[in-house]
């Protein structure tokens, strides 16, 4: 089973496990989230209780930020600028926000609009 046929319920909470694991917070990586996204606070932890799939979370978001096309470098190998399926490469965008939070980096700079990785 692929990530993106996975309960959003099931996924999620390993990307904010991964960024405690750091020393970094829930509401950093639900803002990081709503940056890329543009679903609310509140809408997320609601996503929490709910049923939909990641890739149903990704393809109903409110309004993907289009700066979200500038986040470049690689997550699990793979450089993320050069994923072809925009749904794939969405996925693994908001992967490596929660990388830079967990590596340490600023959420100001991450979400910066001259966003530079």
């Amino acid at each position: 089973m692929d990530a993106l046929s996975m309960q959003f319920s099931k996924v999620f909470p390993l990307l904010i496990a991964k960024a405690e694991r750091k020393g970094r917070t829930r509401s950093e990586v639900l803002e990081v989230t709503a940056w890329m996204t543009g679903y609310t606070h509140e809408e997320l932890e609601g996503l929490l209780a709910g049923g939909k799939t990641y890739g149903e979370f990704l393809l109903e978001s409110p309004c993907l930020n289009p700066a979200r096309l500038d986040v470049k470098g690689k997550v699990c190998g793979i450089q993320v600028e050069a994923i072809e399926d925009p749904l794939v490469r969405d996925m693994r965008i908001l992967d490596k926000l929660v990388d830079d939070l967990a590596k340490g980096k600023s959420l100001e700079k991450i979400i910066s609009p001259n966003r530079h990785a």
